[in-house]
């Protein structure tokens, strides 16, 4: 439940004003894996299950990392937050992301998934929450395009009313023809 107000809050809260989204839109421009610093983050591991054998019984190689959405919302922008705390990492209760991986043998490969998933998480609420700046390139593109679609959309309804008309002519045309084959046969209805 509460994630669905998250996500709905998310929806609503597409970002407050416009300086804020022009803040966000160059920080996602400039955000790359070292944006968040890996000293935010808490790193432990543990054994990992399913098949592997032996490594798996034997080795800590599952990474889990949690990283405070209050050390985390003071390095990213606000507009993404409420897209943040509606991911499936979030855990509500403790206010932490948890992220985990244990699709590799090496603990370094599964911190790096890790990261992978937190860098992954932020560029997608990013684009959720984060409204795009439109050239006037591009508005021009998007004008021309909406009034071809009109256009076609006249044209495709003429269109469709003419096949209607074709097609009731074709079965007005079908009838009279089996009602000339009927009168044929006779009234029995038998044909010989």
């Amino acid at each position: 439940m509460r994630r669905l107000f998250w996500s709905l809050l998310a929806a609503l809260h597409i970002a407050g004003s416009d300086k804020e989204q022009a803040i966000a839109r160059k920080w996602l421009q400039d955000f790359n894996t070292d944006t968040i610093p890996r000293n935010l983050c808490e790193i432990s591991f543990s054994r990992s299950s399913g098949p592997g054998g032996q490594n798996v019984n034997k080795v800590n190689s599952k990474a889990t990392l949690r990283v405070s959405t209050s050390d985390l919302f003071r390095l990213v922008p606000s507009p993404l937050h409420a897209d943040i705390r509606a991911s499936p990492y979030y855990a509500e209760r403790s206010g932490f992301l948890v992220i985990q991986a244990d699709s590799n043998r090496k603990q370094t490969g599964n911190v790096d998934a890790c990261f992978t998933k937190l860098q992954n998480l932020i560029l997608a609420a990013g684009r959720n929450s984060v409204e795009c700046e439109t050239s006037p390139e591009q508005a021009e593109k998007v004008r021309r395009l909406y009034a071809k679609f009109h256009l076609s959309h006249v044209v495709c309804s003429l269109t469709l009313h003419s096949r209607k008309a074709d097609n009731e002519a074709r079965l007005r045309a079908k009838k009279r023809h089996s009602g000339k084959k009927s009168a044929r046969r006779g009234p029995s209805g038998s044909g010989l």
